[in-house]
């Protein structure tokens, strides 16, 4: 058996907290402007998802494992980087939208100014992602999903013990 020499990126994405999140979009705003100098939330590649009065998040590109937006581009014009970030080929890319419909996160997006699609890249060259440093509520984070479930699991432990004392408290 030949051992596997590629090296194993720790796979760390854009999470959003919930609880945090009020929905606002500048995350959005900041996107845009620093990756197309332009105040103009759809040119953004990250979403605020809101779902009122429930909830709202945010979300970028989850860096797929298998990655269906490659997969889906009948063009060859999305490559995935070693980091796990869609790279997409200007030159390549049509603007067919196929990338866009496979992605089960909307984490994809048509940029009407060039005619070709956009993906989140993590603001790669920056000391941080954008969304990430300017979010007013620190509603975002860059971490792995492992981290990011123990965290909630603790947080989980932590509202259901507190809803247990306030239950004895009432019996």
């Amino acid at each position: 058996m030949v051992a596997d020499t590629k090296k194993e990126v720790e796979r760390k994405l854009i999470i959003c907290d919930i609880d945090k999140c009020n929905g606002c979009g500048l995350c959005e705003f900041y996107c845009a402007i620093s990756k197309e100098k332009k105040i103009n939330p759809k040119l953004s590649r990250i979403r605020t998802v809101r779902i009122e009065p429930f909830f709202a998040m945010s979300i970028a590109c989850r860096k797929c494992e298998t990655p269906v937006c490659r997969d889906a581009c009948p063009r060859d014009a999305i490559s995935i980087g070693e980091d796990g970030i869609p790279i997409v080929d200007k030159d390549k890319c049509n603007g067919c939208g196929w990338c866009i419909e496979a992605c089960d996160f909307g984490a994809i997006r048509f940029n009407f100014g060039t005619k070709v699609v956009t993906a989140c890249d993590y603001c790669k060259g920056e000391k941080e992602p954008w969304c990430i440093k300017y979010c007013p509520k620190k509603a975002l984070t860059c971490e792995t999903l492992e981290a990011a479930g123990a965290e909630l699991s603790k947080r989980v432990f932590v509202r259901i013990l507190g809803e247990l004392e306030e239950f004895a408290k009432k019996t």
